[in-house]
């Protein structure tokens, strides 16, 4: 999983503008997650439910504000085997998401967290921060 300005999934390939990064804002700017799967041989054909969430350093779900929509993205993924793959050889599939700017919180912490079937890794998250108000610049 990775940050970027933008990202585009296009042929089994992920094309990413702008990634790599890990201190943002604090004015609010477009954002994407890049994710890379490599779905072992064994599970070809078989459908992960995927979840990706928006938490706050605390692990509270980060909501849109003015509502009580937790910022989240639900899917699944199913990735199937191509003529001719060598046995054994894992299933590549890639996923782009690009958002909107999000109303982030000047000098916090923020963390994308992905679950997979009700489970979720430490290695299945990427965390970031925003700048403090005055920070200058932005990514």
């Amino acid at each position: 999983m990775l940050l970027a300005d933008s990202a585009q999934a296009v042929g089994g390939k992920l094309f990413i503008l702008g990634g790599g990064w890990s201190l943002t804002g604090p004015a609010p700017s477009p954002s994407a997650l890049a994710l890379k799967f490599e779905v072992p041989w064994d599970r070809a054909n078989h459908r992960y439910d995927l979840l990706i969430e928006l938490v706050d350093a605390d692990g509270v779900p980060v909501v849109v504000p003015g509502t009580d929509q937790p910022i989240r993205i639900e899917s699944t993924l199913e990735a199937g085997r191509p003529p001719g793959l060598k046995l054994g050889t894992p299933l590549d599939a890639v996923i782009a998401l690009n958002f909107s700017p999000l109303p982030l919180e000047p000098d916090k912490r923020y963390e994308w967290r992905l679950t997979i079937d009700g489970q979720h890794e430490e290695a299945w998250s990427v965390a970031f921060g925003t700048r403090p108000d005055g920070g200058g610049g932005e990514k």
